[in-house]
């Protein structure tokens, strides 16, 4: 993500998508009451009511939005931000309904009443998140391409063609090619120092490939599937759900460390959880560390009563305490089965 303008006194940031992972980001920042603006395709009509030739054309143009739901699917290529139009051209009628479609590329100014410290620390972590530290393998059992993943795009890095047996008869196959593809993996894994491998391929190749493979680089690979293989495959992997299985490995592994230490600090008596018992202890200055899952969030949203969480959670930043917002799937559910909210004290109950 590039942060292009920062305006805090005017509650305004203004970014640029750059990679999906971006968008994952975007869906948990951009709330309902939020101001969204930016370049936008519109729909109109070109000609009177009762004109035969009325024409519908796309048009572009500068539109501002309050939002009122932000719609993500996970894997997604595009963040969907639906609202009611607040500023615009004067052919277009305020309070009428828009969406953004939000992408790689997309410009796009969020503007909030209050920006929560959390929520400008996520800004910096997908800011901040340039280096991606991946190799994307795409392979058959005559031709390999080796791929590194940048911030924006990838670059080819390897080629490898295997000697397979031809029809010719007086050609006679080296065999082997698997062990070669692993061997320039672990050679490009020593000099980048991979820490995620994604090995995809047509059919069934990849379960050949990992057979070859040591337990300590098992490890490291995560497998996909692409169609062909050729330049363009490594794309095809990108759109894939693997890749944002990959990107997400690190913050999984944090979040699940915050739920381990949540759930010591309750078998010492020195947490608390559910919405009223973590108010009360808010209210009283008495929480350090407050946990929050994102699905807890979006289910107060859709029941309308998101509001008053808000408050809570500007009330804990206001007396000193840190908000961890928990978005992956397993460190999620435990935190859910705990109500979707809780904290760590700062002294025992």
């Amino acid at each position: 993500m590039k942060l292009i303008k920062k305006q805090l006194k005017k509650g305004e940031l203004t970014i640029q998508v750059e990679n999906i992972n971006d968008l994952w980001y975007l869906s948990q920042l951009i709330e309902p009451s939020d101001f969204v603006k930016g370049k936008t395709e519109r729909k109109i009509k070109i000609g009177s009511g009762d004109d035969r030739n009325v024409k519908v054309v796309r048009k572009t143009m500068f539109l501002e939005l309050q939002v009122e739901k932000v719609d993500f699917h996970q894997y997604s290529e595009i963040l969907k931000v639906l609202g009611i139009i607040t500023l615009g051209p004067d052919d277009i009628s305020k309070g009428s309904h828009h969406s953004f479609n939000v992408e790689v590329n997309t410009v796009i100014t969020i503007k909030k009443e209050q920006w929560l410290k959390f929520q400008l620390e996520r800004i910096n972590e997908a800011v901040q998140n340039i280096k991606i530290n991946l190799l994307i393998v795409v392979f058959d059992r005559e031709e390999a391409y080796f791929a590194k993943l940048k911030s924006q795009g990838f670059e080819i890095i390897a080629h490898l063609v295997g000697d397979v047996q031809k029809k010719d008869k007086n050609h006679i196959a080296k065999g082997g090619f698997y062990k070669e593809i692993i061997t320039k993996i672990e050679e490009l894994e020593k000099t980048d120092g991979f820490e995620t491998i994604i090995t995809a391929s047509p059919s069934f190749w990849k379960e050949y490939l990992i057979k070859e493979c040591s337990e300590e680089l098992k490890k490291k690979i995560i497998q996909s599937t692409v169609s062909s293989v050729n330049k363009n495959s490594i794309n095809e992997v990108i759109k894939r759900p693997e890749l944002q299985k990959a990107l997400e490995k690190d913050n999984v592994s944090k979040e699940i460390n915050l739920i381990e230490k949540l759930l010591k600090e309750i078998s010492n008596d020195n947490a608390c959880y559910g919405f009223n018992e973590t108010k009360e202890k808010i209210e009283a200055g008495a929480v350090k560390e407050l946990f929050v899952s994102f699905s807890y969030m979006q289910q107060r949203k859709e029941k309308g009563n998101y509001i008053e969480l808000e408050k809570l959670m500007k009330l804990c930043e206001n007396m000193q305490g840190i908000i961890q917002i928990i978005s992956f799937d397993e460190p999620s559910k435990r935190l859910d089965s705990l109500s979707g909210i809780a904290g760590i004290l700062r002294w025992k109950n």
